[in-house]
């Protein structure tokens, strides 16, 4: 095999190899790299907006399930959504969720983080990888990853903070919107609060 070969198989090769990590790893290497770029780079510890919404979009992003995180925030009213409108809700969603996770950056400056021992079986498809956030001189923060299973590997599709999920939090708020307005309503509500 020639070295170029070689290179693109090991290219190749990266993405199942991350695939594989089991939850608790893969949420473990996420944050250790999402808080060594923060400590490295003098505009994230400034509050740069932009570079922690590109941080946001690289490492943090892919690792998110924003199709199960939308349904399960707009509980029984996903299923009146048409095909197209689920579409626009997710990806309204999504951006919501970008701005609120960029944000949350920030927050997380200074910090270290333990990863808890995971409770789960082998053959387990959804779990919680409970984790605590330190900050010198304050009480450990506890936040919980909620995670799936795909079939391109495991995805967060809800964080909670101190026992509040962060998806369902917006829940209540939907399904009054949706029982108000409408499906439409609800993304035109979206689309106003990522404008």
């Amino acid at each position: 095999m020639n070295r170029a070969a070689l290179i693109l198989s090991l290219f190749l090769a990266l993405p199942v190899s991350a695939q594989e990590l089991a939850p608790d790893a893969l949420v473990r290497k996420v944050t250790e790299e999402v808080l060594a770029a923060i400590k490295s780079d003098k505009d994230l510890q400034a509050g740069d907006r932009k570079k922690a919404l590109a941080l946001a979009e690289e490492k943090i992003l892919p690792h998110v399930d924003f199709r199960e995180a939308t349904q399960i925030a707009m509980g029984r009213s996903w299923r009146e959504a048409t095909p197209a409108q689920q579409k626009q809700l997710v990806d309204e969603f999504r951006a919501l969720l970008v701005r609120i996770y960029s944000s949350a950056i920030d927050v997380y400056r200074g910090q270290t983080m333990k990863v808890l021992p995971l409770r789960a079986g082998r053959d387990d498809t959804d779990v919680k990888v409970r984790n605590q956030y330190i900050s010198e001189g304050r009480p450990p923060v506890a936040v919980d990853y909620s995670m799936m299973k795909t079939p391109s590997g495991w995805k967060i599709y809800d964080i909670s903070v101190e026992g509040i999920s962060l998806v369902l939090t917006y829940r209540s708020e939907f399904e009054s919107i949706v029982r108000a307005s409408g499906i439409e309503g609800l993304i035109k509500r979206l689309q106003e609060k990522n404008a």
